[in-house]
């Protein structure tokens, strides 16, 4: 058999073990056909909140196992496909097999991805924070730099992206910035990417054309929905109004509408000033507020599954999780997966999609990789 062939059957075969270990295969169809039964009774439907989640449970098994049975199948087809043609000399069956196979494997990569945004909120809407470090104006710059990348990320895969709270840099960049992008498994694909992110390029602020290293925190948390509970008590939280700072103009706000709430046992600290009521303000900075508490809950409960968060460590060396090199070479490298890019300009404009499913498949196998940084 064709090398090119044994190497799409290899991955393919590689993305099955990984969702089937995923599935604890006879645990899922055991758990799949208990919910149908649960489903055929009526007493469930008297409960619309407890139906609701038994269909989701029930629909995400069900994708997940007829997914995986398909790719099986169509996989021994083609195989099967190809050692016939080889036998009879058939070199136009043979190559449109091995395109098959090709096929197969992009789609198994992708179910694969899919079925793994199987936790809890993974399906919810996503907050992404963004934190420049140290450096002044480098790392600001930096930092709007990433946040750009995950705004044309989240546009990359339709996903409506909406800026929360933004402090612009001094000179140029931010300080800090809070998107808000909405969409189906949001938080599922972006949870990975919690984490500090370096930066060495030649800085275009130094008259001395030097290389510069920055570094900027981002953080993922899944928006809280309706089927989530979380309990703080109001006399923890501190509530603190100011006026919104911005570029200048006709929507600099000139009352104090802007709103930071400080949960004082835990020192999260959440704010919103994107609207001009103080009253709107206030609501998304509860939201965001009950967003974080869910995500440390989260982070104790799944303490083995949890990406480190970025804004439990410094933002500086030794905590990166990617090192983005423009200059004098080209290269993204993850520090956790190994998985690199040879072109930055794709991965900045939102190409993040190789390394959010090589972190995810992490999760799931538990390896780690012997990764050196980039100079």
């Amino acid at each position: 058999m064709r090398a090119e062939a044994q190497a799409h059957i290899d991955s393919i075969k590689d993305a099955l073990a990984l969702l089937r270990r995923f599935l604890d295969w006879d645990r899922a169809l055991r758990r799949l056909d208990e919910l149908n039964a649960r489903v055929e009774d009526q007493a469930l439907w008297n409960d619309p909140k407890a139906a609701q989640a038994v269909m989701r449970e029930r629909r995400r098994l069900d994708e997940a196992i007829t997914a995986t049975r398909a790719i099986e199948s169509e996989l021994n087809d083609t195989a099967e496909l190809i050692e016939m043609a080889e036998v009879e000399g058939d070199t136009e069956m043979e190559s449109e097999g091995v395109a098959a196979l090709a096929d197969l494997a992009r789609r198994a990569d992708t179910d694969k991805v899919k079925a793994l945004l199987a936790g809890e909120a993974d399906g919810n809407d996503t907050y992404i924070e963004v934190n420049a470090g140290a450096g002044g104006t480098e790392s600001q710059d930096w930092a709007g730099m990433l946040s750009r990348m995950y705004s044309r990320w989240g546009e990359r895969h339709g996903l409506k992206v909406e800026l929360i709270d933004q402090h612009s840099g001094e000179q140029a960049g931010i300080k800090s910035a809070t998107l808000l992008l909405k969409g189906e498994n949001a938080y599922g694909y972006a949870k990975t990417e919690s984490g500090v992110h370096r930066l060495v390029r030649i800085s275009p602020y130094d008259s001395a054309a030097r290389r510069h290293t920055s570094f900027a925190s981002v953080w993922v948390y899944p928006v809280v929905d309706d089927n989530i509970e979380v309990e703080y008590n109001e006399s923890d939280l501190r509530i603190d109004t100011y006026r919104a700072s911005g570029a200048g103009g006709q929507h600099i706000n000139t009352t104090d509408s802007a709103v930071r709430i400080t949960h004082i046992p835990t020192g999260i600290v959440v704010q919103c000033q994107n609207q001009r009521s103080q009253h709107k303000n206030k609501a998304e900075a509860y939201n965001q507020l009950r967003a974080r508490l869910y995500e440390r809950e989260l982070a104790i409960r799944e303490a083995a599954a949890n990406a480190e968060n970025a804004g439990k460590t410094d933002i500086g060396w030794g905590h990166q999780i990617r090192s983005y090199v423009l200059q004098p070479y080209q290269m993204v490298k993850d520090l956790r997966t190994g998985v690199t890019s040879s072109s930055p300009s794709d991965v900045l404009d939102g190409d993040l999609d190789a390394f959010m499913a090589a972190a995810l498949s992490q999760r799931v196998t538990g390896e780690t990789v012997e990764v050196e940084d980039v100079e």
